[in-house]
């Protein structure tokens, strides 16, 4: 059984990979790497099993301490 099925969005078959994922909670941006995700071949739609989303939660919600940061620029366009 594959874990994350077909796309919903084309039908496309669905790869895992480690990403890079944006993560916004209560307010803040985090950024998670190395993140297993299905990404699909033919529109790049991303994919979290349930196991992984509980995880990405739970890591952030526990973050304290020093954690690395970087500058984001914030552009508005409108």
């Amino acid at each position: 059984m594959k874990p994350y099925g077909d796309c919903v969005y084309c039908g496309g078959e669905i790869e895992e990979k480690k990403q890079r994922i944006d993560y916004r909670f209560h307010g803040q941006l985090y950024i998670l790497e190395n993140v297993p995700t299905g990404v699909c071949c033919q529109c790049g739609e991303q994919y979290f099993t349930a196991r992984i989303a509980k995880k990405m939660e739970a890591a952030v919600s526990k973050a304290r301490g020093k954690l690395t940061t970087i500058p984001v620029p914030v552009i508005s366009v409108g």
